[in-house]
């Protein structure tokens, strides 16, 4: 066990975000506000000092990652398992789209975990998929090898840039919180983040911030 620390980013303000629509796997882009917020968070994400960058494959994602990169010098290793939810039939809709096709939907879907939209994903098969993403990290840190074979035993924070939901239900699986408790975790704001901290020799993970953004 070598990840002490665990960093889980939101992406910046994106256009799908300003006009109300639900984005899934749709490939958004990030406004010119969305790109000021990330750079002020990437200046505090800084001083964690991370030993790992590792970010979904959306654009909105990746190029939040990459201005974080640049502040930090940190590759960005793309993977797609930190993918936001799949919305299936609710992607680029509105909420009250939504709630005039499939009434009393969305209810259903913000407090049962393992609800999905009509050709979506749960928040459980959600988070199945994204925590081997840290187990693997906390493999190669524990193994003391970088992602260039050299020896780097001195790892021990990683920081992952996704999107809300993913961040909320990783959290609650992190937290090995009870499926019927996920519902009470609340959202995390554009260019905010989760932290959560282990102690050594202890496996669990303790939440030490939740929806922090700059200068908080």
């Amino acid at each position: 066990m070598s990840l002490r620390r665990l960093i889980l980013l939101r992406h910046g303000q994106t256009d799908y975000n300003v006009a109300g629509r639900m984005q899934g796997h749709i490939d958004s882009q990030l406004t010119d506000e969305g790109r000021t917020q990330v750079a002020r968070a990437a200046r505090e994400l800084a001083r964690f000092g991370a030993d790992r960058l590792i970010s979904s494959d959306l654009s909105r994602a990746v190029d939040t990652a990459d201005q974080v990169a640049a502040v930090t010098g940190l590759p960005v290793k793309l993977d797609s398992r930190l993918r936001e939810t799949h919305l299936g039939e609710w992607q680029g809709r509105t909420i009250d789209e939504i709630e005039a096709d499939w009434p009393g939907a969305i209810a259903t879907w913000r407090s049962d975990p393992t609800w999905a939209p009509p050709g979506g994903e749960s928040r459980v098969e959600v988070v199945a998929r994204s925590l081997p993403v840290v187990r693997e990290l906390d493999a190669e840190l524990a193994a003391g090898v970088d992602g260039d074979g050299d020896v780097d035993g001195d790892g021990r924070t990683g920081l992952l840039v996704a999107h809300g939901g993913l961040i909320a239900g990783l959290a609650s699986g992190l937290l090995r919180l009870p499926e019927e408790t996920w519902p009470s975790i609340g959202g995390v704001g554009n260019a905010r983040w989760v932290t959560l901290a282990r102690r050594p020799g202890h496996p669990r993970w303790r939440l030490t911030g939740y929806n922090v953004g700059a200068g908080e």
